[in-house]
Order: structure tokens, then sequence, then C-alpha cells
């Protein structure tokens, strides 16, 4: 442990007895002290390299703690005299007369005229202000009549000087100790303090922010290495001087507001002014400025991990495309429960977009910021799906890694829990996710510690639960605790007159696929209108893919769809009235293409170009109409 005391000792008797107190009083923290034998001369040079060495009290006594305590910024505990040692010295030196002079410093001599009044002796006090005071001082006390001196060194060796009896005031133990005691108390304080403020430091210094502070009377305080980078300007050159001056431009426009935006050398920033209050007094004011850049950065980083645990929702109310009276009345519902905690049951055929809408509803909720977990209960065994909902404790099964792992209910505590094809779980798994949805907590496998969850449910199913719990493959139960509140998700087919937006959508975010595409005919867009979505949204998202990739021209036309088409089965089942109104799209495209060949001279290049589209298709549709001439 390194010394945190340094006792300055002006004699060798003192520098021994305080190595005996040391000893006697404070055995288990000896390490703390170092003592030293030094005068007036000595002391000055000691005492500065003991404070670079670490050093945080200094206790000395008499003038020497006096000269001391001028020069080194430290704190100086003083050995303060007693009346007993005033009273040893005088029983040390045996007879004595009754004009006595107590002659040191402040700190040695004050009270003593109170010991003369219970002496019966004519006590005069010599103060001291320094070592100069003593010769005129004394000189003085003699010529006054004083016949003994009592006090500290220099004033014993002035009293030889004149040719009168002396006693030296001895420090004794009890004194000693005191201030001992006192600089322990003292340099444990202090080391708190430089904790604190190291840590404080550190915290400000490592920030990502930038951090100013002032005091109350508006003076610089800190400025850290960031706030240095955003106004360059150096610390040493910021504190001590005048927040206004040196930051007029936070003082004025943050003047009146806690939280501000404010552009400093071409860079947004987001500030925040918070007033430092000591028991209702102001003590001054610090900033905080964040780069909103790096925000939105950290926010992304952050959100692209979540991402890639499946923690975040993506998808909002309006990312769901459809003006149709059954789409509109399914996002009306969705808006409305997303305000409730209440469990939601969606139910619609595979591919109409249940987990876009789960999604939207989590983000629309009070929950929008909490964890969103999606487990599909078709994609897993029923021993691993239950595992990872319900997690499990180490060594609950071979292969079970180290420390167990949290399950689903757990990661998606304070959000929502989607559980995908319900319909799929097994009876067992469906049992013990009931008691869960019950109790709100759940039990890892293995565990023997009850966890309490906070997780709003909503599943979806492609299946008809009420016919599964008929058959005895669904328990009624769970369907009644999951059926609370819900929604069915409309196929493609009862919402046909969404198809051109959907198309028109899927052009934008399909950009990718064929960039020069900006346009789809109307003609295209009844074509698909009429076919038939067994795969819905999921499965006409898949076809306008191959769309784009197969239409050479700009704009996407009925032959483009018909080419895509014509390689899935499912599509060529076309209904009859679909297959009536082909038939006429195709006479009037017709009719289209000989109109402009011949208003063109039959000019292929120049045809092309009016329609739209390239001369290679051009040509493979007149071949396909039998029309070259």
């Amino acid at each position: 442990m390194q010394a945190q005391i340094l006792f300055v000792a002006p004699l060798s008797e003192l520098a021994d007895l305080a190595a005996t107190v040391i000893n006697e009083k404070f055995p288990d923290k000896k390490n703390l002290f170092h003592v030293v034998r030094a005068d007036l001369q000595e002391a000055e040079a000691l005492v500065k390299k003991a404070a670079d060495d670490g050093i945080e009290v200094i206790v000395s006594r008499g003038g020497t703690a006096s000269f001391i305590e001028n020069r080194v910024d430290l704190p100086m505990v003083y050995i303060q005299v007693t009346i007993t040692d005033i009273l040893q010295a005088l029983l040390n030196a045996g007879e004595y007369p009754e004009n006595i002079a107590i002659a040191g410093f402040g700190n040695m001599i004050y009270g003593c005229d109170e010991l003369g009044k219970i002496l019966h002796i004519n006590f005069t006090e010599v103060l001291l202000n320094d070592s100069d005071d003593a010769q005129p001082k004394i000189a003085e006390a003699v010529a006054a009549g004083v016949e003994f001196v009592v006090g500290d060194a220099i004033s014993v060796k002035m009293a030889a000087k004149y040719g009168i009896k002396s006693a030296f005031i001895q420090s004794g133990k009890e004194s000693i100790y005191r201030a001992l005691q006192t600089a322990v108390l003292i340099a444990s304080i202090r080391r708190e303090e430089q904790r604190k403020t190291e840590q404080l430091r550190a915290v400000v210094d490592e920030s990502h922010d930038g951090i100013i502070a002032a005091d109350q009377n508006g003076l610089v305080t800190i400025l850290n290495p960031v706030a240095e980078k955003i106004f360059n300007i150096s610390h040493f050159d910021g504190k001590g001087k005048v927040f206004e001056k040196i930051f007029p431009e936070l003082s004025e426009f943050c003047s009146g507001e806690k939280d501000n935006l404010i552009k400093i050398r071409e860079k947004q920033y987001a500030v925040r002014k918070a007033i430092i209050s000591v028991r209702g007094s102001d003590q001054g004011y610090i900033y905080n400025l964040q780069n909103i850049s790096e925000v939105q950065k950290l926010e992304r980083s952050i959100r692209k991990k979540l991402s890639a645990k499946g923690l975040v929702a993506k998808y909002n109310i309006d990312d769901i495309i459809g003006q149709s009276k059954a789409c509109l009345n399914m996002k009306r519902k969705a808006a409305k429960y997303a305000l409730t905690q209440s469990t939601i049951l969606i139910t619609g055929e595979s591919g109409t977009g249940k987990e876009m809408l789960v999604q939207s509803i989590h983000n629309l909720s009070v929950r929008a910021k909490g964890p969103f977990v999606a487990v599909n209960c078709a994609a897993l065994p029923e021993n691993l799906l239950e595992s990872e909902l319900f997690g499990y404790a180490e060594g609950a099964f071979t292969g079970a890694r180290r420390g167990g792992r949290q399950g689903m209910f757990e990661l998606a505590h304070g959000g929502t829990l989607f559980l995908d094809e319900i319909g799929e779980m097994q009876l067992p798994l469906q049992s013990r996710l009931l008691r869960v949805l019950q109790e709100r907590e759940v039990m890892p496998l293995g565990g023997e510690v009850v966890i309490p969850i906070d997780v709003r449910i909503i599943a979806a199913t492609n299946k008809n639960l009420a016919a599964m719990i008929a058959d005895g493959n669904f328990r009624s139960d769970l369907y009644y605790r999951l059926n609370i509140l819900r929604i069915h998700m409309p196929s493609l087919k009862d919402r046909k007159e969404d198809i051109d937006l959907l198309a028109r959508q899927f052009l934008v975010s399909m950009r990718d696929k064929n960039p020069q595409i900006t346009d789809i005919t109307r003609d295209a867009v009844v074509y698909l209108e009429k076919c038939e979505w067994p795969g819905n949204i999921r499965q006409f998202g898949n076809m306008m893919e191959r769309i784009l990739l197969l239409t050479t021209g700009s704009t996407i036309t009925i032959s483009d769809v018909r080419d895509a088409c014509e390689d899935d089965s499912r599509m060529g089942e076309e209904s009859i009235e679909n297959r009536e109104a082909c038939k006429n799209l195709m006479e009037l495209e017709d009719e289209l293409l000989q109109k402009t060949l011949r208003e063109e001279g039959f000019n292929y290049t120049k045809t092309a170009k009016r329609l739209g589209i390239h001369r290679t298709t051009l040509w493979r549709r007149l071949k396909k109409y039998d029309m070259q001439h």
C-alpha cells in the first residue's frame, strides 16, 4: 500500500514518538504513514516531492507546519499542544519563576491564558507568525520582565540567546494520536473523492457525446474530447473562460429550451441542457451534444443486430398494400386490436401476408419498442420446439448448452411472441402452452425456478381449428384462449381490385430485377385480375418477378404476362370467363399491332419504338399472330 500520510517532525524525539504511536495504534495501517525528520530548510523540497509521490495529507507542528502549509497545496493537520503538554514541560523544568512566556505559533499557544489562571502564574503569550518573528518578539518579552520561556524549538533557541531559562514543549502521545487519526480520515475522504472524480472524468472523457459544463458564474468547467472536436477548441483554451463568449451558438440557441437541434460546422446535433442544482440552488449547467448521424448509425446497427436474431418487427400497417373493402376492414381491425393487450388469432390461407399483419400490430402497440419474436410451429419437431419456446437449464438433456438457454417466451418479455402455424403444434405441447397463457410464467426444461413473463401472444394458422377440435387434433380450451380477438386475412381472389396496386408496388420493390421497366398496361392488369391465385400474394409476387425478368420493353404488356404464365400449369387453369376475356384481349392486341404497323409503313423499328417494346418482341408477337409481311 502506498504511503498517504507524511509526518514531518522538526525534532528527532518527535519523529521517534510518532513511530511509536503508529506501531501501537495503527498496526494494520503502518504502510499508510511515512515519518521524516526535517527542519524548515529541508521541509519545503521534501513535501513537494511527497506531493508528487501520492501523499494526501501532511502532519506536523509549530512553525514547521505553518511553513509547509503556505508552500504545498495539500491538507495540513497540526499537532495541537494540550495543557497537559505545557504542564509536562513545566514539570520537566523543575523550578520556574512567576513571569513566564508561552511562545510559539498560534496552534501551540491557543488557550494558554486559561492555564495561567488555574496555576496562578503570570503567563505572557508570545505569538509568532513566522520564524522571523522569534528574535524581536522574544527580545521584547525579556525586556518586559519575562524570566522563563516555554515554547517550540525556535523560541527556546532565542531564549538561550538572551540568557534566560526555557522549557521545550514536547507533544505527547495523545496529541500525536489525535492528529494521525484526523489525517487518516482526511486521506480516506480525499482518496474516495479522487476515485469519484476519476470515475466521473472517465465517463465524461469516454462518452461518445460532446459534454460541456459551466459553473454558477458562467465559467466553463468541463470540456470533453468530443466537444473539443465539435467546436475545434482545446480544453486549455476553453476551461475557465466565459461560456457565452466561447460557445455563443449554444447559449443563444438553447437559452429557453431543454432539448433542441443545432447545426455546428455543417453537422446536425441534438442538444440537451440540464441545470445542476444543489439543495434547490442552481450551481451551473451542463450541455450534452449528440451527432444526429452517429445516433442514426448506432440505431441502424442495433436494429441490424436485433433483426439478425429475429427480434425486430420491420413492417408497418402502411406497408400492407390494398384499398379493397376486405383489405381496409382487415387493417381497421388490426389498428383497433393493437391498442389492447389481448391475445389475437390470425386466420387465412397460406400466402396472404399474416406475418406482415402481425408485425404491423406489434409496431402499432405500446410494445413497439419491445422485442418481436416469431416462431414457426411447423418448422421444428415437437421436442425441439418445446426447448425453443420455454428454454432449458444446464444439463437438462444430452447436448444442452452450458449455462442453459433462454426460451422464446423469455426473449419476448416486454414485447410480442408470434406463434405462426399454431395448428401444427402437437397436443402435449398445446397443453403446456395453455398453462403458460393462463399463468403468465414459464419453467425451462430441467429447471426448478418459475420465471414470470410479460408477453403478448399473436397466433396464426391456415387451418380450420374448429374442425381440428372436432377431430381431436386441437385442444378446445387452448383455442378459446387464443381466439379472444380474431382477424381473417382475405385471400387474393376476395380482393381482386387490389391487384393493380400490388402489381405496381412490386414494380417498385423489384426494380433491381429489370430497371428499364417503368409501367404495366391496363390490359395486362386485367389479365392478372382474371387469373386464379391459389398461392395468394406470395404466388402473385413470384409471378411478378418472373414477368419482370422476361419482359424486354419498358412496359409490361398482356403478351409479357402470357409468356410468363404459359409455363405454369396452375396459371393455365383459367376459368371460362377468363379464357373469353383473354380471347377478346388478344383480338384487341392484334388490331393494335396491325394498325400501328400500317401507319408506320411496315417499318418494324419505328413500330416497336411507338409501341414501347423491343424490335425482337415485336417479331415474336407478329409470328405468334401469323402477321408477318
